[in-house]
């Protein structure tokens, strides 16, 4: 397996480099880089030394608490863990072809999905690769999109931004859902019938960091609705918005399924309002040009089986929930 990689001087960034640049940032210290990989102070040092002057820049400052990585070497470090997640990756495959298939599978979920298919998936995944340690990600976009840069998450099941997709990610679209205002049942406003009605109430939202605007514009610009956004709390997990929405008495905005789909039936309502708000997608959301495992593609079929499975099932519950979905695939 090659080791080394060019450099734009003409010299050869070895893994041992990467592995040890990776262990400093992740640890905070030579120190502790050095037992993290099992080998001396001194090799982490040279390691970290040789890729200083193979680059001619500054990747590091050395300070009384650890190691402070300098704009370059924050550049290099998320290259270095995409670099070793991609090897572990062929590894992976090649353990499978002898079988002998181990590895680890990290995904992230949007919230409801894991209400819904997400355990039957785990399952079905589970009796397949049961050698795959799985890991799972409650994944707003807003936490994901980090994780996905850095190789440290396979691929996201979510809802990307048109403007992202183009750039740094790639997504394969699963089906559409109906978005909704949600409030809790009884709340005083329940009855509103325009977002207009709305524009008093306090608010909590989810969004990415590049993703602001766009959520401004479906939910109130578009609609020549302006909000004081003081009365915004940007919720960074389903537990906070969960607690915000039913404890607080706030309004947000999401998927309608989530008010058919436990914990929240009876408990959440979905607004009938005279505004329209566009479909959003539910895609695999990879990073632009990289490779999924074979654990990663059991997964996403995994996945595909228990929604076509729910989507044909004349049960009630299915039917309300897909009241609000269509299928893509």
């Amino acid at each position: 397996m090659m080791t080394t990689m060019s450099c734009h001087q003409g010299e050869q960034m070895k893994l041992h480099q990467l592995q040890a640049l990776i262990a400093s940032a992740e640890t905070g210290s030579i120190r502790a880089a050095a037992r993290s990989l099992d080998i001396s102070q001194a090799a982490v040092t040279k390691a970290l030394r040789e890729l200083e002057t193979s680059q001619q820049l500054p990747l590091f400052t050395r300070t009384p608490s650890g190691l402070n990585f300098t704009e370059y070497g924050k550049v290099l470090l998320t290259h270095a863990r995409l670099v070793i997640k991609q090897l572990e990756h062929a590894q992976t495959e090649l353990d499978h072809m002898r079988g002998k298939a181990q590895g680890r599978l990290c995904v992230g979920v949007t919230p409801w999905i894991a209400l819904t298919f997400l355990p039957e998936v785990v399952l079905a995944f589970r009796e397949r690769m049961p050698e795959i340690r799985l890991e799972l990600y409650e994944s707003l976009m807003a936490v994901a999109q980090p994780l996905l840069r850095d190789g440290s998450m396979d691929f996201a099941i979510g809802q990307l931004h048109p403007a992202q997709s183009t750039q740094e990610f790639a997504c394969e679209t699963l089906l559409d859902y109906q978005t909704s205002v949600l409030v809790r049942q009884g709340h005083a406003r329940q009855d509103a019938r325009s977002i207009h009605e709305l524009l008093e109430q306090n608010w909590t939202l989810n969004y990415a960091p590049d993703g602001h605007d766009g959520l401004m514009q479906a939910l109130f610009w578009k609609h020549g609705a302006q909000i004081d956004e003081n009365r915004i709390v940007r919720a960074h997990s389903l537990a906070i918005l969960q607690m915000m929405v039913e404890r607080a008495d706030m309004c947000t905005w999401g998927p309608s399924i989530v008010s058919v789909a436990p914990p929240f039936l009876g408990r959440v309502v979905a607004l009938q309002l005279a505004e329209q708000f566009e479909p959003r997608q539910l895609s695999i959301v990879t990073r632009r040009n990289g490779s999924l495992s074979n654990a990663a593609l059991c997964f996403t079929d995994c996945l595909l089986q228990v929604i076509r499975r729910h989507a044909r099932s004349a049960k009630k519950e299915d039917r309300e929930l897909f009241e609000t979905l269509r299928l893509r695939v």
